[in-house]
């Protein structure tokens, strides 16, 4: 029976939650990766039934005040597996509305996670929810997979098949943001680097700039104008200083206007959006206007883990630079990461030729190449789970799945590794 049903594609976030059935181009229901327990907070007393006295998602939100809030994901890592597999719970049976034994599931991981962790959710997943068949896949790999899927059919362009296993992702949702090379289908993992800033910390930074100005905003809704102003406003400009004078010189044409109603009061506000609209999306690029902990900016970053892999394989991931995740959703974000990038490595070739010539070989050298290319989409918000549902849609995919009657066999061991995606 469950070969014959959809698999279930669930892609836990640090900030979202993405599920859905395989073979769909979008997740049926986004939700928020948040969970909220009775656990004596507030009024609320405990009962018998307390185990069962909790909300998940947009729910988990609006019961905060009288329950406890928590995020069992931090940093793409899960922290609290007591919450997690009650979120897992909610979102098989209330959302999803399926029985678990009679679907295969695929659900991801970050890069880098530990062994345990798969181990773990082996466990909860086959022992508890009973399920018949478990893929963990690497978030890195099924959005090469989503990248070059939604380009292969958005545009004509003849594309090389090489890019849905080779290429660099670029994955900044809202806790944290990955560089991660993948060459063949195989994530270099000694090259992967992991950066502290992401959509959370582009909310922050709005919000303290809208503090400091003391804008006329509701303090119980600072956090969700922030976010908003985020989604609504925000792009990443070309050059920082020159957007500055053009904010100085036209803030009639450049600032904005938001406006909303007290949820008390019922009154209408409104609060002016300046500067925050480039300078949200910079701190990927000067990150030091955030955190003076770290200044690398993301360019360099991405060139770094590049740099770091095989030689013979940096054309190939220079080529197919891979944006995944809301944050890297704002306008002009792969063009001007594109332009970095490309300047830094059109200065290392030029001061590697610059080093040969004063060298003395006497030989005219001439200037090679490196094609720099940084791929956006339409599917680049869910490109993780986009990538999951065409995985699990394929007819391989039942073979590659780790089943309940090798783990009663072999235990959580199983799931330390996956078959590779080249399979599939």
């Amino acid at each position: 029976m469950s070969h014959h049903n959809p698999p279930v594609v669930i892609d836990n976030g640090t900030g979202y939650t993405k599920m859905g059935y395989a073979s769909n181009v979008e997740p049926q229901f986004v939700i928020p990766t948040a969970i909220a327990t009775n656990d004596g907070k507030g009024k609320v007393e405990r009962s018998e039934v307390s185990d069962l006295d909790f909300y998940v998602g947009d729910e988990a939100i609006k019961h905060k005040h009288h329950y406890s809030l928590n995020y069992p994901i931090s940093h793409g890592l899960i922290e609290n597996w007591n919450n997690m597999e009650r979120l897992w719970q909610r979102c098989i049976f209330k959302q999803m509305r399926c029985e678990p034994e009679e679907h295969y599931f695929l659900l991801t991981e970050p890069p880098m996670n530990p062994p345990e962790n798969r181990e773990y959710t082996a466990e909860v997943m086959f022992e508890t929810f009973n399920v018949p068949g478990l893929y963990i896949a690497v978030q890195a790999v099924l959005a090469l997979a989503a990248s070059f899927t939604a380009l292969k059919h958005s545009t004509d362009m003849e594309l090389d098949p090489s890019m849905m296993h080779t290429g660099t992702v670029i994955d900044s949702g809202d806790g944290v943001t990955h560089v991660v090379p993948v060459s063949h289908g195989y994530v270099i993992g000694s090259c992967i680097k992991h950066i502290p800033l992401a959509g959370r910390d582009v909310t922050n930074f709005i919000y303290s700039m809208l503090k400091d100005r003391k804008e006329p905003i509701p303090p119980e809704d600072s956090k969700l104008v922030a976010k908003a102003i985020k989604e609504r406003f925000c792009y990443t400009c070309k050059d920082i200083a020159k957007e500055y004078q053009k904010f100085d010189q036209k803030p009639g044409k450049c600032f904005r206007t938001y406006s909303g109603i007290n949820e008390f009061t019922k009154k209408r506000w409104t609060c002016d959006v300046g500067y925050e609209r480039f300078l949200g999306p910079e701190i990927f690029f000067n990150p030091e206007i955030f955190d003076a902990n770290f200044k690398t900016p993301l360019p360099q970053v991405v060139d770094n883990v590049i740099q770091n892999c095989e030689i013979d394989s940096r054309r190939g991931l220079y080529k197919n630079i891979v944006l995944s995740g809301g944050s890297t959703l704002f306008r002009d974000f792969h063009k001007r990461l594109k332009r970095d990038i490309s300047g830094i490595v059109n200065d290392r070739i030029d001061k590697n030729i610059r080093t040969l010539c004063k060298s003395g070989t006497g030989k005219t050298i001439k200037k090679p190449t490196i094609d720099v290319n940084v791929v956006s989409h339409p599917m680049q918000r869910f490109a993780v789970w986009f990538g999951g549902s065409i995985l699990a849609g394929s007819p391989a995919f039942h073979k590659v799945c780790h089943t309940k009657e090798q783990y009663d066999e072999e235990g959580p061991r199983i799931c330390r590794h996956n078959a590779t995606f080249t399979h599939l």
